[in-house]
């Protein structure tokens, strides 16, 4: 399969190799997160509530690699294309499920990690992608079918990843390695390039570093704002992957199998309004009001969580919750309208930092949370204090995101008010 840019009128057909190669990749990933808190005991010999340290720790070291590699993976997109990006990325996901399937100590998995965070740019290039083969009036519909096939990995992902990991905490790492291999072949002879020669950039190593590109887009008002309130919306969604499988063991008492089932309904609720609602809610709201639906409903949602004394109630918000899927889709399309064709691949990777930068600190902070209060020696015992963390970071994140609508109420397209 040769680079040949894939026209805009060709967007449909570019638009579904890009969501499949988006939901198995985030398969693969989901399998792997119910088994890590176990892992993790088995080589530390520690206890659940003591594991939460390492686990933060593990995160981080992911988050650390993406956050100083992604906006130069993003850059590169802008100048080699779309598809050797993601096919390299991929390729490298195989080998650090691998490296984690095999290890033998705490920092076999560290490596693993860290590799896996130099090559987590999927998410940002596969938006990149879409941006090149879709219109902005659809992009809004576009992101969120992206959120959908994401959904689609937390589905299968973590239920088959529990089910894996009864019969062994490692089967899950071989399976994500095997499905990231087909995922990688279903790239090389299907998939094809995006982004056309006349709109590629030079690579600028200046604009390329997580903070060179930081420091670009916040001399452009009408981006920053929204770049801010995305990384301290998704600073709080950091509770999800951080703590929801220690969490379910240390106050529910779940198995493997019980935390993927959890995840995969928390995946269903989120593919059914990101794919089948997303274009709906917009439609019906437009995209400022559809964003500030999303960040209320998940801030509701996350304290809910942090007060629920049992796991029927938590099966009980789940469904709710998965409203608050809409809100990054909606910050993404106004992002990407305000931003010329030739930089969106910046863009995303400049987003894909600040997310990192968010999944440094909001691991620690969450998983720190969550073991202060359920210590033996914690002033008093509160199995959701990560949860009401989070619920307090996402109504913060509706400030900045307010200004940003202030600063750009002649720049936006009238559907998005």
């Amino acid at each position: 399969m040769t680079d040949t840019p894939t026209p805009r009128r060709h967007g449909k057909n570019a638009f579904l190799f890009v969501l499949i190669t988006v939901a198995i990749d985030m398969l693969a990933f989901g399998l792997i997160i119910p088994v890590i808190p176990s892992l993790v005991q088995e080589m530390m010999h520690v206890s659940p509530e003591d594991s939460t340290i390492w686990l933060g720790l593990l995160a981080a070291t992911y988050a650390l690699m993406n956050f100083l590699f992604g906006p130069t993976i993003g850059a590169l997109s802008d100048h080699f294309g779309r598809r050797s990006v993601l096919l390299v990325s991929i390729g490298t996901l195989a080998i650090d499920f691998l490296i984690m399937g095999f290890a033998t100590s705490i920092w076999l998995l560290f490596i693993g990690r860290a590799l896996s965070g130099v090559s987590g740019a999927t998410y940002s290039t596969a938006n990149a992608y879409i941006a090149d083969v879709t219109e902005p009036s659809e992009r809004g519909r576009a992101f969120g079918m992206i959120g959908a096939a994401f959904g689609f990995g937390f589905v299968f992902g973590p239920v088959l990843g529990g089910f894996l990991g009864e019969i062994n905490p490692r089967a899950p790492f071989f399976a994500a390695a095997g499905l990231a291999a087909v995922n990688f072949c279903y790239g090389l002879f299907v998939l094809p390039e995006s982004l056309a020669k006349a709109d590629r950039r030079s690579f600028d190593i200046g604009r390329a570093n997580p903070f060179g590109a930081v420091k670009h887009f916040s001399r452009l008002p009408q981006v920053s704002w929204f770049l801010l309130a995305a990384g301290i919306f998704f600073l709080a969604h950091t509770v999800y992957p951080a703590t929801w499988s220690v969490h379910g063991e240390i106050r529910y008492d779940w198995s493997p199998k019980e935390i993927g089932f959890s995840l995969g309904l928390v995946g269903v609720g989120a593919a059914i309004v990101q794919a089948g609602l997303m274009g709906v809610i917009l439609k019906r709201f437009g995209t400022v009001r559809t964003a500030l639906l999303g960040m209320s409903i998940s801030a509701l949602v996350m304290f809910a969580y942090a007060f629920a004394g049992q796991a029927w109630i938590v099966y009980a918000i789940i469904p709710i919750g998965a409203l608050g899927g809409v809100t990054g889709p909606a910050i993404n399309s106004l992002m990407s309208t305000l931003t010329p064709r030739n930089a969106q691949g910046e863009l995303q990777g400049a987003s894909a930092s600040l997310n990192s930068l968010a999944m440094i600190f909001g691991p620690l902070a969450m998983n720190g949370a969550l073991f202060y209060f359920t210590r033996d020696s914690a002033p008093f015992s509160f199995g959701g204090a990560a949860f009401l963390l989070a619920g307090l970071l996402t109504m913060l994140a509706i400030v900045p995101f307010m200004r940003g609508v202030r600063e750009n109420r002649g720049a936006l397209p009238a559907a998005a008010e």
